[in-house]
């Protein structure tokens, strides 16, 4: 038998111990990559999840541990005001969604807002349309100017995209641009149905205030834009690289909402 020192033996197991795990470092790996790619946005649930797909052991408080470790820290929110104007005399309609925000079948309702967003040359206005479906976003437009033109823009993008059947609920706020003739207009004109939110209550349109939430938590943050093109190429990155195709929902079990339509 070969003779071994004591302070051999420790030194060969000192050196096996500090030896990287490959299997730890690609999970870190993965990790880092996940965390940039949601512009350091995702927290440890939504990381866990992502990483369970992918395979890995990932439970949420061992992920949460490796994140503090790694110095992933997810940037917190601000506040933000609210822009359409609902002090009009037109005609509203009645709130026929009811906050039913989960239909079972895509076209079967969609919900639209404004938000805006600073930069160097002035406001920039985004409005989308959502299908709640899926809780993609079917249909946006921006502008400098908040008007009928924006929201129906927006509009028609989702009409070409999806081609909705007659009935499809379409809700918004009271908002002065959703009330106009023209776009009451183009809605009957492809046979939809109109729904609007009860006065100076943003809970009716949950689903797109948590959408503008999460584009000004998870990407533009304290962000000031030189330019407002810059913010239109953000934004448009946000919506169609990112919250689309790849943000996990927890209301689509952690799926985005483009592998949530394809799942069905």
């Amino acid at each position: 038998m070969l003779s071994v020192s004591r302070s051999r033996y420790y030194e060969w197991l000192g050196q096996q111990q500090d030896k990287p795990d490959p299997e730890q470092q690609r999970f870190e790996t993965c990790m880092r990559a996940l965390f940039v790619e949601s512009n350091s946005s995702m927290g440890s649930r939504r990381m866990a999840r992502r990483l369970q797909a992918q395979g890995f052991a990932a439970g949420r408080y061992r992920v949460r541990r490796l994140m503090k470790k790694l110095g992933l820290v997810v940037k917190q929110k601000r506040k933000f005001r609210i822009t359409t104007n609902s002090n009009h005399k037109l005609p509203v309609a009645e709130n026929i969604l009811d906050r039913q925000f989960n239909p079972v079948t895509p076209n079967q309702a969609w919900a639209a807002d404004i938000t805006y967003i600073w930069t160097a040359e002035g406001w920039l206005y985004l409005a989308v349309v959502i299908d709640l479906y899926s809780r993609r976003v079917v249909g946006w437009c921006m502008d400098k100017r908040q008007t009928k033109s924006l929201v129906i823009r927006a509009l028609m993008m989702a009409v070409n995209m999806r081609k909705p059947s007659a009935g499809l609920i379409h809700h918004s706020d009271r908002g002065s641009q959703y009330a106009s003739l023209k776009y009451q207009t183009s809605l009957k004109q492809h046979g939809i149905v109109c729904s609007m939110s009860r006065k100076g209550n943003c809970w009716d349109n949950a689903v797109v205030e948590r959408f503008f939430s999460s584009l000004k938590r998870e990407w533009i943050r304290d962000n000031l834009y030189r330019h407002r093109e810059d913010a239109i190429r953000d934004v448009r990155a946000y919506i169609v690289t990112w919250y689309n195709s790849r943000r996990p929902h927890s209301t689509l079990g952690y799926k985005s909402p483009i592998e949530f339509e394809k799942c069905a």
